[in-house]
Parts: C-alpha cells; structure tokens; sequence
C-alpha cells in the first residue's frame, strides 16, 4: 500500500510527472521563442508561473455550480497523471503493465479534453462556452486518425499492450519503418490533441480572450495549466515509446533516453508551432477526416497485412 501511494504521488505519479513538465514547458516555450529570434523565458519562469497562480485569489462566477466548477479541472489532472503510469520510463515495460493498457490511455487521455469542455460550458461565460464548444468539436477531428494512427502499430505487433508493443518494435526494428506515416499522423493530431498553434482554435485569445479557461483563476487556473503541461509530456512519451523503442540493460540510461525522446517529441512540436498560423475549425476538422483519417486506415490496412502474410 505505501509502495503504491510512492508510485502515484512521488515517483513516477504526480510530483514527478509534475515537476518534469514544468522542466519541458521551459524547453518547449524556449524553443518557441529562439525559433522565432526571441529570447525566451528565464528557466525558471514556467514555476514562477504556478506559484503566482497558487497565491492569486479564486474567484467563481455567481451562476457557475461552485463544487463542480472546482472539481472539474482536478478530474483533468488526475487522468493525466493517472496515464502516465501506464508508459515505459526506465525499461521496456510500465510500472503498472496489463494486456490492453494502450486502450485504457487513450480513454485517460480523452478526459482532460471532456473536462475543459465542461469547465467552459459550465462557466456561465459566451467565450469560455464556444472555447469549450470548439476543444469538444475539435476532439472530433483529431481524435479519429490519432488513436487510428496508435492502433496500427499495436496490430502489426499483436498486442493492446504498450509494454509489449515496445518490446516487439525494440526486437524488430525494421518493421518501424512500416509505421513512419502513422508517427506523422500522431505529432501532427497530437499538437490537436495539445490545442496547440496551429490547432489552438478553443484558446484563440484574440478571439474569445482566453477560451475555456475565460472564467478561471488562482488554483484552479493553475490545476489546467499543469494538465496542460502533463498532457503534453504524457503525449510525447506515449507516442517515444510506440515510435521510438530504444532500451539498453542500464535503468539509469533508459530514463535518460527517456528523456531525450521526449524532447525530441516537444522540439518537434514546437517547430510545428513555429511554422504554422492558426486554422480555423472547418479547416481543422477537413483536414483531419478528409487527410488523416484516411492515411491513418491505409496504414492499419498496410500493418494487417504485413501481419497476416510476414508475421502469421
């Protein structure tokens, strides 16, 4: 039992999952800003951030349901941590591994944008409501040839398990070539997925000022920005550990390869969001069910294939 409150609370759980987000927010929003010849925040400014929030006053508009304007954005943290555990870190196998524990992620991974949609709806704000009209409409769109793009190569390894899907693409790395088209399709719908620039139409500030999160601040505020900053930590290690199954026999050297793949995932995503300019929605959502979508099926299709007549 205490073994278990370690896991979730310290290591690998939320103070962990906590504190190395804040570290690639930094990288990510360092990153940006050099990308665009600016000098970027101090590194410790993403920290500086939280505790200013942590100390600001809460204040909960007067038609909002208090309990659960309150509870939602805590739901959004805790799924995210809640993932995290289910992800390779120092070795080829998770912490908590179990024969579909790719599906149970991608159902924690599905909540955080549930929650931003009703800490919206339920905010008794017109630009909290349409941002939180467009996270659920967008979830729609990327939603789709994200988890398309993550299930094929759980197919072509013959597991719904994320452990044993690293182990069979660490044993046979040529078949990883097969899935270059599906790791495309995951960066690009997870920076969806992040409501990132291009696709960071729910918080189009000069839009509808700060879109969910309109009528939040203080604490809680401060819950969403960590969600925010978990996610795309859990996003990037997910998609390292599917796409990039690089292990040794040394527990200390598999953290640091961790950690270098997840930051190759967020250079990624911060070059994507320094190259592009914001879609609208219609855009957003043509693009991924008309593009994505369909190459998504075609590499499932490919992977079933080269399953049933290579690996049979």
């Amino acid at each position: 039992m205490a073994l278990d409150l370690f896991y979730i609370v310290i290591f690998p759980g939320f103070l962990f999952l906590g504190a190395i987000s804040l570290v690639f927010e930094y990288i990510d929003r360092k990153l940006y800003a050099r990308l665009q010849n600016r000098i970027g925040p101090r590194w410790y400014q993403p920290l500086a951030d939280i505790i200013k929030l942590l100390t600001k006053e809460t204040i909960i508009p007067k038609e909002a349901d208090r309990r659960f304007f309150a509870a939602v954005p805590m739901v959004a943290l805790a799924a995210t941590t809640a993932a995290f555990l289910y992800v390779p870190i120092w070795s080829s196998r998770s912490l908590m591994p179990f024969a579909s524990d790719l599906i149970v992620v991608l159902y924690f991974l599905t909540i955080p944008t549930l929650c931003f949609f009703l800490a919206g709806w339920f905010s008794s704000s017109l630009f909290a409501q349409i941002g939180g009209v467009r996270a659920l409409t967008q979830l729609f769109a990327y939603e789709v040839p994200l988890y398309m793009a993550l299930l094929a190569p759980a197919l072509l390894a013959g597991t719904w398990s994320i452990s044993g899907i690293t182990a069979f693409y660490h044993q046979h790395p040529i078949y990883l070539l097969l899935n270059i088209p599906a790791f495309c399709i995951c960066i690009i719908s997870a920076q969806g997925k992040l409501e990132r620039v291009p696709f960071d139409i729910p918080d189009a500030e000069t839009e509808i000022v700060g879109g969910t999160f309109t009528e939040y601040s203080g604490r809680l505020l401060a819950l969403f920005k960590m969600t925010l900053n978990s996610e795309m930590v859990v996003v990037a290690a997910l998609i390292a550990a599917i796409f990039i199954p690089v292990f040794v026999q040394s527990a200390i050297l598999n953290f640091l390869l961790f950690l270098v793949k997840v930051f190759v995932i967020v250079f990624v995503l911060a070059l994507m969001r320094a190259s592009f300019a914001r879609f609208r929605i219609d855009q957003m959502i043509s693009f991924c069910w008309k593009v994505l979508a369909p190459i998504s099926l075609a590499q499932i299709l490919v992977d079933i294939i080269v399953r049933g007549i290579i690996l049979k």
